[in-house]
């Protein structure tokens, strides 16, 4: 499986996005890719430049004949006021191409398109080995709650407690049906405040000595080159995903310029870096040095499913680094996209 995340841009897509994912998917043959949140930005005047930008990015997997979803990040409503285009009409989009695995929206359960790809057995025929949950964790916390303003807290959004419930019913569906509990991965595009928790070895740390604390803790390898930007409210998730004991990694992007991974209480928390080269990255002539792709090899041993995660980076793929912008002419639609 792979992971890109914040391919983040317009119609004129810079051309080496396309380029790291091409490359990305020739070399690790994937049979399932993720983007997770930040499809597109704010710079689609009309509905067919938005239809324009998600074409850029989802034709290296359509083109390959490989399944793949989206999950939603707080930029992918942007162009909204200009398009027309909201999260709903972005999903008929996405659920317009072959390849593509995104349920439709669930009554009742906040987000859009939350859902759950199950990965069938390599020994045993009609049994579902492992578990996808691809969560929306929402773009921006509300102006006031209670008639108070979030001035001095964060101003992402969070998963909602409805969203963790149906986490925690599906599961237990999943366990129900299959005799088992089914171990899994969970993508969602805002981290959780548990992997701030994890790279500084507690809650109120902030020095090195902290730092190094968690690290050694928590097995962590990769880069950290801003802070996590959860929420303001935990949302409980992480509690939900110790309950059950069947998610195994929850990963993320949202902050472009980290990538790291840990063992956080036998939960992997990781980021992929950021995909898109026309989204920010690091400072100056190092923009683009992050620009890459997270790859999963899931391995199935009896009831287990061990997993090996890694990132590609587009400095390794002998990709253009240069800090600057190489928009593309866009992408030609397809008749069903044309259509939608």
């Amino acid at each position: 499986m792979v992971q890109f995340n914040d391919t983040q841009d317009d119609e004129l897509t810079d051309r080496r996005t396309v380029e790291l994912m091409e490359k990305v998917l020739d070399q690790e043959t994937p049979d399932f890719v993720v983007i997770n949140g930040d499809v597109i930005t704010g710079g689609c005047e009309t509905r067919l430049a938005v239809k324009q930008a998600i074409n850029n990015v989802v034709m290296p997997m359509e083109s390959r004949r490989i399944p793949w979803a989206v999950t939603y990040g707080n930029h992918d409503e942007d162009s909204l006021p200009q398009s027309g285009v909201d999260e709903a009409g972005m999903l008929k989009i996405y659920r317009s191409y072959e390849y593509n695995v995104n349920a439709e929206n669930t009554r009742g359960v906040t987000g859009t398109s939350n859902t759950i790809v199950t990965i069938g057995s390599s020994a045993k025929k009609n049994r579902e080995a492992f578990a996808l949950w691809l969560m929306d964790s929402g773009r921006y916390a509300p102006d006031a709650i209670a008639g108070q303003d979030f001035s001095g807290y964060p101003a992402w959004d969070w998963l909602r407690m409805d969203q963790v419930a149906w986490y925690r019913e599906q599961s237990q569906r999943l366990e129900q049906r299959r005799g088992r509990k089914v171990p899994g991965l969970m993508f969602l595009h805002i981290a959780l405040w548990e992997h701030r928790f994890m790279w500084w070895g507690g809650v109120d740390t902030r020095t090195e000595a902290d730092a190094a604390r968690g690290r050694a803790r928590h097995g962590i390898v990769g880069e950290r080159n801003e802070d996590e930007c959860p929420g303001p409210f935990n949302s409980g998730m992480f509690n939900a995903i110790l309950e059950r004991g069947d998610v195994k990694g929850v990963f993320v992007g949202h902050d472009h310029i980290n990538d790291y991974v840990g063992d956080y209480y036998g939960v992997q928390l990781g980021y992929a870096p950021g995909t898109g080269f026309g989204a920010y990255g690091l400072a100056g002539a190092e923009r683009n040095r992050m620009r890459g792709g997270r790859v999963f090899e899931l391995t199935e041993a009896g009831d287990e499913v061990a997993m090996a995660t890694r990132v590609v980076y587009a400095r390794d793929l002998e990709i253009d680094l240069t800090a600057n912008d190489q928009p593309m002419e866009p992408l030609p639609l397809g008749p069903r996209q044309q259509r939608v």
